[in-house]
C-alpha cells in the first residue's frame, strides 16, 4: 500500500507572501492594482494537518470530485473546483486555494479586485524547485481553534493593502533570484500587513498559543518567517541553515 492510498493522490499547496490579496474585500482597496501573492504546489509525501491554512478542505472537495488531479485546462479546472467548494457560501474561500492545488510549480497570482487573478505567472524550473526545498522549513505550531474567525476586525487601509500586494511580487522575484534574504523579508513584511489589516489573524480570544511571540522569535533568528494561514497552522521559515523541529517539502513541477 502506498501512502497516497490513505491520504489521497492529490497535491497539497502552500501559500507564501501576499495572502488575503486574493479576496475582493481586500484587493478592491488596493490603490495600485494588481497586488500579488505566491502559491507553491506540493507533492503528497505526508499528511498535513487540517485547519492550518494549507487548503485541506479544498483538497478534500477535489478528491471527492475527481479522485486524483485530472488532465485538462488548469484554468477551467480551477473554476470548476471553485464553484464546487463555494456553492452556497456567504464567505467564499479564495481562488488561490484551487490554483495552488492544480497549477504545478511556483505561481505568482495577480489580483485586481476580482475573485480570480487577472494574470498567473508560473515557474517550473527544477533548479528553483530544489532551492525552495532547501530554503523553506516548516514548523508545526497549532491548528486554528474551533469558533475562530479572522474577520472580526478589518482595517482596509489602502497603503497597507498596496504593501501586502507588493510582498507577493517581492516574494516571487526573490525565489526566481534564489535570494533567501529577500525572500525572508517578503515573509516578514506580509505578516506585518496581516497584523495591521486583519489583526485577528494572529491575536484572538480563541487562540491560546502565543503566535506573535513564536513568530517574532523565529524572525529574529532566521531570514524570515510567516504563518501558513490565519490563526496559526504551520510556520514557514526561510533559512539556509537547519531549523530545529522543522521539515521540508517536495515541490511538484510540470512533467
Amino acid at each position: 500500500m502506498r501512502l497516497t492510498d490513505i491520504i489521497g493522490n492529490f497535491p497539497y499547496r502552500i501559500a507564501l507572501a501576499g495572502g488575503w490579496i486574493d479576496q475582493p474585500f481586500v484587493s478592491k482597496h488596493n490603490p495600485a492594482p494588481p497586488g500579488s501573492m505566491v502559491v507553491i504546489s506540493i507533492e503528497p509525501a505526508f499528511p498535513w494537518m487540517d485547519r492550518c491554512g494549507i487548503a485541506s478542505s479544498t483538497r478534500r472537495v477535489a478528491l471527492e470530485r475527481w479522485g486524483r488531479l485530472p488532465k485538462g485546462n488548469p484554468k477551467q479546472l480551477v473554476q470548476e473546483l471553485y464553484e464546487a467548494e463555494n456553492k452556497g457560501k456567504t464567505d467564499p474561500s479564495g481562488s488561490q486555494d484551487m490554483i495552488g492545488l492544480i497549477y504545478p510549480g511556483v505561481c505568482r497570482l495577480d489580483y485586481d479586485g476580482g475573485f480570480f487573478p487577472c494574470h498567473i505567472e508560473s515557474n517550473n524550473d527544477p533548479k528553483i524547485a530544489r532551492w525552495i526545498e532547501k530554503i523553506i522549513h516548516v514548523l508545526p505550531v497549532a491548528p486554528r481553534p474551533d469558533g475562530y474567525s479572522p474577520l472580526g476586525v478589518k482595517n482596509p487601509d489602502p497603503a497597507w493593502i498596496q504593501r501586502l500586494g507588493q510582498t507577493g511580487k517581492d516574494c516571487f522575484n526573490a525565489i526566481l533570484a534564489r535570494n533567501v534574504k529577500r525572500l525572508g523579508k517578503s515573509l516578514n513584511d506580509c505578516m506585518a500587513c496581516w497584523e495591521t489589516i486583519l489583526p485577528h489573524t494572529v491575536r484572538h480570544p480563541a487562540i491560546k498559543t502565543d503566535l506573535v511571540a513564536i513568530l517574532k522569535w523565529h524572525q529574529s533568528k532566521y531570514d524570515g518567517a510567516m504563518y501558513s494561514g490565519c490563526g496559526g497552522g504551520y510556520l514557514f521559515i526561510a533559512s539556509e541553515d537547519p531549523v530545529p523541529g522543522t521539515f521540508t517539502v517536495k515541490v511538484r513541477i510540470a512533467k
